[in-house]
């Protein structure tokens, strides 16, 4: 796990520049650096850098930039391999000199081109040289478990796992990209490919960006509609076999994340996927597995009781920490600089926490991630079953409220909220997505510039006719990677620790794809298939519970020590000077937010959903733009 940046450039960069572009990941590899520029032809020249956090062959053999035995091939690289040595038993005829996934990138580069992605299993980042053909390739993992950002201006290229080598740069111009702000207030994130600033990228999971001499194409390698209907094309409807078919795929998923020089551990919060992650780990670990849980002292949030006797029952070496609202908000000041995008998943709060705790005993750690996506665990894929029931329904409904006469008379608008809700559903590129309208309304009359739709207008891509499936798919390229993975990224990273997500194993997401839908779903079960696997391991009487989850007090943080930051960055003076809100809507929303209470139009509870990526993009913008 490591840091990367570089260029590609007919500029002059100089190589105290890039060690400065670099420098700004220390956390991501706080164990070695490394910096090198190659002049090449056409005037161009390419510098590429490295921060490691040594994990495998803890030698100076793995120092990146890492080059082949003739010189053609440079490589750096971010993430693991975990089938790195299954693939070097078929590259016998190179000269290996170290025992790291790194080198075996460059040689099975040599053997098949850039191909040899396609049999990579892992997370990754990757930036490889050819000298012989004059191409630089930029490729990220399939899911988006590693991040890799991208700037494309004048014929020239700089790339970083992060925003904060490119904005240190000279001459980076920090124009935001107004149009995308909407989307980000009601999304709390910004999805690849678009990034915060005009003319910077993230480099979309499972794709390929190939630079030659100014020309930039870009390709998809891995793409989840085209895997998911491929995989259908042979099916999986036995629920036995299903069952032990993805049993076995897990244990080989958790044994290949436990191959580490360095200690290893696990995130146990307690639910079905962490849970059955951890007990997997268990029954392949000579000696207790190190688990790691946050608790709260609020009873009613507390799932530390249930993490503590589920470790006992596996007997892993447990550390739990209970934390109170003031460690939690002693987090908020680092928000803006780890992640270095404006990104307001409240949550990333206890992850950080639990992150800082877990670096203690460890540098590595496996976690449950892509459970709910893969396998039908949200609430919203009920209701979305629920929705696709009512929808012609909904449709006759929204037909006569509309009919001459009512329309005037805004009938629908006067609806019950769930009625509304169905009746106003029409779009059929964002079926799935449906939800309060004055959420849409607040985040569009927020910004000054014309934006883009604050939903994802996708979903008829998917050519699914099953609601449930299609917001699985559509999560599973927006949110998974855009929220969850890229929370848990920068949570981690701050503190140099690796989190590994089995269930986002190539294998058992393509699996997945195979399986009969009423496999992971089924008469209001969520999660069938996996539960019924954790149970193998597990008394069903530690797991079955409704789930908790924690909301961080943000409505009593932003009415309370946080009101004068906010009333701050939210000034009419202020907002006007920043040319980017409208101050007088924005001004006058967050003084009723926080001194009406809940009489005001836009001070209802909820409206932190909103309030606080308001508040997060302010505190961001001061600390990079100002």
């Amino acid at each position: 796990m490591c840091g990367i940046c570089g260029f590609i450039s007919r500029q002059e960069i100089s190589l105290e520049m890039l060690r400065k572009m670099n420098d700004t990941m220390y956390h991501r590899g706080p164990d070695d650096s490394g910096e090198e520029i190659f002049q090449m032809k056409h005037g161009y020249r390419l510098g590429l850098a490295q921060r490691r956090l040594s994990i495998l062959d803890l030698s100076a053999l793995g120092h990146q930039p890492m080059h082949s035995a003739d010189k053609r091939i440079s490589v750096v690289y971010n993430g693991e391999i975990y089938n790195f040595q299954e693939i070097k038993k078929e590259l016998t005829d190179y000269p290996f000199l170290s025992n790291c996934d790194t080198e075996v990138i460059i040689a099975a580069y040599l053997k098949w081109g850039i191909e040899c992605v396609n049999r990579f299993n892992g997370m990754f980042a990757i930036c490889l040289y050819d000298r012989d053909t004059e191409e630089v390739f930029l490729v990220r993992d399939r899911i988006g478990k590693k991040p890799l950002y991208y700037e494309v201006r004048d014929g020239n290229l700089v790339f970083a796992s992060e925003l904060k080598p490119l904005m240190v740069r000279e001459g980076f111009s920090k124009k935001i990209r107004t149009d995308v702000l909407s989307r980000y207030l009601f999304q709390q994130y910004i999805n690849a490919p678009d990034s915060v600033f005009e003319n910077v990228y993230k480099l979309e999971p499972g794709s390929i960006l190939r630079f030659c001499y100014g020309e930039v194409k870009i390709w998809k390698y891995w793409d989840i509609k085209e895997v998911y209907h491929k995989m259908q094309e042979n099916p999986v409807t036995d629920y036995q076999q299903a069952k032990d078919e993805l049993k076995a795929l897990l244990n080989k998923a958790v044994s290949a994340r436990m191959i580490s020089d360095v200690p290893l551990g696990a995130f146990l919060s307690g639910g079905y996927d962490s849970s059955l992650m951890t007990a997997i780990a268990q029954a392949n670990s000579p000696e207790p597995v190190k688990t790691f849980s946050i608790g709260f002292h609020e009873e009613k949030y507390n799932e530390a009781l249930y993490a503590k006797e589920v470790a006992k029952h596996l007997g892993t070496n447990h550390t739990e920490l209970y934390i109170d609202e003031k460690q939690m908000f002693e987090m908020v000041e680092s928000i803006p600089k780890y992640y270095d995008e404006p990104f307001a998943d409240s949550s990333q709060i206890p992850s950080m926490l639990v992150s800082k705790l877990a670096k203690q005993d460890v540098t590595v750690v496996l976690s449950g991630d892509g459970g709910d996506e893969f396998f039908c665990g949200y609430n919203i894929y009920e209701n979305v079953l629920q929705a696709q029931k009512l929808d012609v329904l909904g449709g006759l409904t929204h037909t006569v409220c509309n009919l001459p006469g009512l329309k005037q008379m805004k009938v629908e608008s006067k609806l019950p909220f769930k009625v509304r809700v169905i009746a106003s559903n029409r779009n059929k590129a964002t079926k799935t997505q449906f939800g309060a309208s004055n959420y849409l309304d607040c985040a569009h009359n927020m910004i000054l510039a014309e934006g883009m739709p604050c939903h994802y207008p996708i979903e008829e891509a998917y050519k699914v006719e099953s609601w449930q499936i299609r917001r699985m798919l559509l999560d599973m390229d927006t949110y998974l990677p855009g929220d969850i993975l890229c929370k848990v990224d920068r949570a981690s990273m701050k503190y140099s620790l690796e989190a590994r997500c089995p269930i986002l194993d190539k294998d058992v997401m393509e699996y997945s794809f195979r399986m009969a839908h009423d496999l992971k779903y089924s008469h209001g079960v969520k999660k069938r298939i996996l539960k019924d696997i954790a149970y193998d391991y597990i008394p069903r009487e530690l797991l079955d519970r409704p789930k908790v989850g924690f909301s961080v007090p943000l409505d009593k943080w932003l009415r309370g020590p946080l009101k004068e930051s906010l009333l701050d960055a939210t000034n009419r003076e202020y907002l006007k000077k920043q040319g980017i809100f409208d101050a007088d809507f924005v001004a006058d929303m967050v003084e009723k937010y926080i001194l009406v209470g809940d009489g005001g139009p836009a001070s209802g509870t909820n409206y932190s959903k909103i309030i606080w990526p308001l508040f997060t993009f302010q505190q961001w913008y001061r600390l990079y733009c100002e």
